[in-house]
């Protein structure tokens, strides 16, 4: 029979077969011979202890005995017939027992031979049993090496029946690996791995099937994570200098008189350290010949919007226009007041352009675009419609960039010639080692610190026993001259659901809260936007004191007479959407609060929420325990961020391999981008045949 190679369909290794192999594809994805070599343990049993049958104990977890399989039969039953076999050492017999997968167990089992037995027992009928145990011979266990260490690989009910329990998958990769001619070709250069102390692929793949010991095994999996992890640094390294130092760029080459002007004498606040220093890197970025690409992450609060104010002023006095594109046109609207309230004794003109715009209101914003009149255009997609033509586009920002398609931001990023710098900004704090993959071809500035005068949000967990005390508490509140929202999860009552509807809610705090002596606004995403808009103006101009919303009040309104967020029924929402949400209070100078109503039983993930969210106000704590809750996927949206399927490595537990990784990406491709050097060889034809299994990622991430 001809050597099985790594690209060797499934079904032609020993052992398979055509009905085997069609389990294999659709239970786990193992099409290949090289796709069963990289289905990898998920943990090690220790096999180097042996019990008899007379030392096990009623509380005994999985076991392993030696001796002889003496019979075996098919005994029926009330639900069909089940496998049973005798088995007996040297102090005593047992019963193994299976209830499904009958003829393929029969052929499997050894009969009057040594053979070694793994599982649980239980006692029933006063008998020892163990049910669906590993059986091998003793001769093939022996011949193995790393006796101590099992692995351990994750399967399916389906599989299991035919034969491929984790100890049947054992055995095929054994036989793939144990072929004489079969090697796993390198993917590393022989420097690197030298330099890293690391193994080869081949034994790496070897030692991880079949261990020694346990620190053995780690340092053979830790180089297959590397090498994963490492691909995928250089693919977003390489993009990366394509979106940068590979593309010309506009050059702001002056500080000019609009930006010191306006940071001399229109500036409200002093600016904190950590803006200064984004601003500074910002700066430097312009200043180069090369395109910018830079992530601005900043919780809710913490002075993003003049960072891209100053930005755009500073793209002004080098001649150039700046756009902001955000999601909806709630926040478009907000930024491009906010704007013109900083820059009323300024002359820079500032247009807002969204889909209510009217046509004739639209014909002098586009001419002043054309024309160069108009310096700042704040809006919604609307910006990235044909009509829509800049003079000379410097600088596009795109705000809660994830809420855009890549289509989207591509299209916004071709409005100037060349392509403008691109200024993405997230009030999503994201976890380091997830944005070294997610935003990896991006530069990364964080403003980690809150302007002066901002009071911690006071965050608090209630159930329904103390909602009385909860409105009561919003009466004084509001008694203070200060406002609340109210946020629920749903718009109107479900019927598997059972959770305080927007609704039903509404009408509840009405009763509590009457005309005259109060006013409530009531805003959810069913609404026209012209009523959702009328509403929203209604509190934020103080003529309603409470405001009963569904979430999407989570980005788009600032209020910053707002002291109180209760959000209903918070079990359902994410930690990420919390933080949100608590956002929206805190923005003035008294002190705020963000009251979390659920029902008295939590699941395990919504408790740790609630705690997590009652002891911290740092978004980017709160990101790391929501990536380790949903995982990166869940968090970034896999299609629209490029995070990948990772088979070997994990995001959260192997930050160390991550930041080696993406170190020694960024080296070889500065001493080496086009990877053309002998030595970088092996990385240039991985790294196209990686590259041409991914998707084609936006230039804009």
């Amino acid at each position: 029979m001809p050597t099985v190679q790594l690209d060797t369909p499934i079904e032609f290794v020993k052992g398979v077969g055509p009905q085997r192999a069609d389990f294999l594809r659709a239970e786990l994805g193992i099409h290949t011979a090289g796709d069963l070599i990289e289905h990898v343990p998920f943990r090690y049993e220790d096999r180097s202890r042996f019990v008899q049958v007379a030392e096990i104990q009623s509380d005994a977890a999985a076991i392993q005995l030696q001796g002889v399989i003496t019979k075996v039969a098919e005994v029926p039953s009330k639900r069909g017939k089940r496998i049973v076999a005798q088995f007996q050492d040297a102090t005593g017999a047992l019963e193994l027992v299976w209830f499904k997968g009958g003829r393929w167990i029969v052929a499997q089992l050894p009969v009057n031979q040594q053979v070694v037995v793994f599982g649980k027992p239980a006692r029933f009928g006063g008998k020892w049993n163990i049910a669906h145990p590993e059986v091998e011979r003793l001769d093939t266990f022996q011949t193995r090496k790393g006796l101590g260490l099992q692995p351990v690989y994750s399967t399916t009910e389906k599989l299991t029946n035919r034969g491929l329990s984790s100890a049947g998958i054992a055995r095929l990769i054994r036989t793939v690996l144990g072929q004489n001619q079969f090697e796993i070709p390198e993917t590393l250069p022989p420097h690197l791995l030298a330099e890293l102390q690391m193994p080869s692929r081949d034994a790496a793949f070897r030692t991880v099937h079949s261990p020694p010991d346990a620190p053995t095994a780690d340092k053979a999996r830790n180089r297959l994570k590397f090498e994963e992890l490492l691909y995928l640094q250089l693919l977003l390294v390489r993009k990366k200098q394509v979106a940068t130092v590979g593309q010309p760029g506009v050059r702001f080459t002056a500080v000019g008189e609009r930006f010191n002007a306006f940071y001399s004498d229109h500036l409200p606040f002093e600016l904190t350290g950590a803006q200064k220093r984004v601003m500074r890197e910002i700066r430097a970025d312009t200043n180069t010949g090369w395109h910018m690409n830079r992530l601005l992450q900043g919780d809710v609060g913490s002075g993003k919007t003049v960072v891209s104010l100053l930005t755009a002023l500073l793209a002004i006095d080098n001649g150039f226009q700046a756009c902001v594109m955000a999601p909806t046109e709630i926040l478009a609207t907000q930024h491009y007041l906010g704007f013109k309230e900083l820059l009323a004794q300024m002359d820079v003109r500032v247009e807002l352009l969204t889909g209510s715009v009217k046509t004739a209101d639209r014909k002098p914003i586009l001419e002043g675009l054309a024309s160069g009149e108009v310096h700042i255009l704040v809006g919604t997609h609307a910006l990235i419609e044909p009509g829509v033509k800049f003079k000379a586009l410097g600088l596009a920002v795109i705000d809660e960039q994830h809420r855009f398609g890549v289509q989207q931001r591509a299209k916004l990023w071709a409005k100037g010639k060349p392509p403008p710098h691109v200024l993405v900004m997230t009030a999503t704090p994201i976890p380091r080692t997830l944005a070294m993959t997610a935003y990896g071809d991006l530069d990364v500035s964080v403003i980690d610190e809150l302007p002066p005068g901002r009071k911690p949000i006071r965050t608090v967990h209630r159930t329904d026993a103390a909602r009385l005390r909860v409105q009561q508490f919003i009466a004084d509140e509001i008694a203070l001259g200060r406002q609340v929202y109210v946020v629920y999860p749903l718009i109107e009552e479900s019927a598997t659901l059972d959770h305080k509807d927007l609704m039903d809610g509404y009408e509840s705090l009405s009763r509590r809260f009457p005309v005259p002596d109060y006013r409530l606004s009531i805003v959810h995403g069913r609404m026209r936007p012209e009523d959702k808009e009328l509403e929203m103006r209604r509190f934020a101009e103080g003529q309603a004191q409470i405001l009963v919303a569904t979430t999407v009040i989570e980005v788009g309104v600032n209020v910053p007479n707002a002291s109180v967020m209760v959000i209903e029924s918070a079990e359902r929402f994410g930690l990420a959407q919390l933080h949100q949400l608590r956002g929206r209070v805190g923005r003035g100078a008294e002190q705020s609060y963000c009251i979390l109503m659920t029902k008295d039983e939590l699941s395990k993930d919504a408790a740790l929420r609630m705690e997590t969210m009652c002891r911290t106000n740092d978004g980017f704590e709160i990101a790391e325990v929501d990536l380790q809750l949903r995982g990166p996927g869940d968090l970034m949206g896999t299609q629209q961020s490029g995070v990948p399927d990772l088979k070997m490595a994990d995001l959260m537990r192997d930050r160390e391999v991550l930041t080696a990784a993406r170190y020694i990406a960024s080296r070889v491709l500065e001493e080496d981008p086009g990877l053309e050097q002998p030595q970088h060889a092996i990385l240039n034809r991985e790294l196209k045949r990686v590259a041409a299994g991914r998707p084609d990622w936006s230039r804009i991430s």
